[in-house]
């Protein structure tokens, strides 16, 4: 299993580098909508989200949202080494994927696992109707009473929860539930805040100013930001066991050495230039109270600070995997 770090290390910067940081040229090519119509949605600023659960999710669920998950896909999968997940799960019945978004990596999952079920789950039906034959969706909020019962997944499957959950422990305990014994869970989480090794991520300039307020705006919505960091914890305490945890390191820009994170990096700078209105909108004007012209003038410099060159910077992306214990098993 590759990873982009032993815990601490700095990674290395490509000071041969002479490309454009960003331009159109690097950009790729934008990426198909899977969905194929919304049935549900309600508009704030322009932005459409969704209209299920218990409660409001902060990004939307518009087309230029659903080209970002798809291309965050992508550079997630690259970044754990072109896999979709790290737990040694062997061939899975049945897979569950929490908060699938637009499907993709439940579709994938699927044609790479012909003999296994795989149900994705999301608040909206953004997901498309052709699918492999073992793969379909519901619409579900993960944080509600589940209603699978008890030992039915091998697996379950999740990834960028942040400023999504009210309560981790809770849903941590469903999953636990949910599971055969011996079934394995796996989450893929961010942790926005960002850093730098060599220090040229100034305190107080506008990509750290962005993490303070994303963090601000996370507490205020009762889904703190620092929850990737807290589910190892929460997991042994439900009863996991074999549990790994990886903290990565995720750039934005394209100035590591390594080439598989400077691929990463390009796709994190326009995740926090093209995608960056989507991450802040609701969670700015309704959190903290801004306008939204307010909002827009401070993403203008976020973006133009994502591009720098100069800086450095990177933030974490967990990856925790863990098992429920066989029958009467002593651990």
């Amino acid at each position: 299993m590759a990873s982009n770090e032993p815990e601490g290390t700095p990674l290395e910067i490509d000071s041969n580098d002479t490309d454009s940081a960003y331009s159109a040229s690097t950009r790729p090519s934008s990426l198909t909508s899977l969905a194929s119509e919304i049935h549900r949605g309600i508009f704030e600023n322009g932005r459409r989200y969704h209209a299920y659960g218990s409660a409001q999710y902060a990004f939307p669920n518009d087309e230029p949202e659903l080209e970002r998950l798809d291309m965050q896909h992508a550079m997630m999968t690259l970044l754990l080494d072109n896999k979709l997940y790290w737990a040694p799960i062997g061939h899975p019945q049945k897979v569950l994927d929490l908060g699938t978004g637009t499907g993709i990596w439940a579709i994938d999952f699927a044609d790479l696992h012909p003999e296994a079920d795989v149900t994705g789950t999301d608040l909206s039906p953004i997901q498309p109707h052709w699918v492999p034959q073992n793969c379909h969706f519901e619409i579900d909020d993960a944080e509600m009473e589940w209603t699978f019962g008890a030992n039915k997944f091998d697996y379950i499957h999740n990834r960028n929860f942040v400023c999504a959950i009210r309560n981790w422990p809770r849903l941590i305990e469903q999953t636990f539930h949910a599971l055969k014994p011996g079934g394995w869970v796996e989450w893929h989480e961010k942790q926005p805040k960002f850093m730098s090794d060599d220090d040229t991520l100034l305190p107080d300039s506008p990509l750290d100013l962005w993490s303070q307020y994303f963090f601000e705006a996370a507490e205020k919505f009762n889904t703190p930001a620092d929850s990737p960091s807290k589910i190892k914890g929460w997991m042994e305490a439900t009863g996991f066991v074999d549990i790994q945890q990886y903290r990565l390191k995720l750039p934005v820009g394209m100035w590591p050495k390594d080439q598989r994170l400077k691929k990463c990096g390009l796709i994190e700078m326009i995740n926090m230039t093209e995608g960056i209105e989507g991450l802040s909108l609701m969670c700015f004007t309704r959190a903290l109270g801004w306008s939204v012209e307010k909002v827009q003038l401070f993403l203008m410099e976020v973006r133009k600070h994502a591009k720098e060159r100069g800086v450095h910077s990177y933030y974490h992306f967990y990856v925790i995997y863990g098992r429920k214990p066989e029958v009467g098993s002593a651990e």
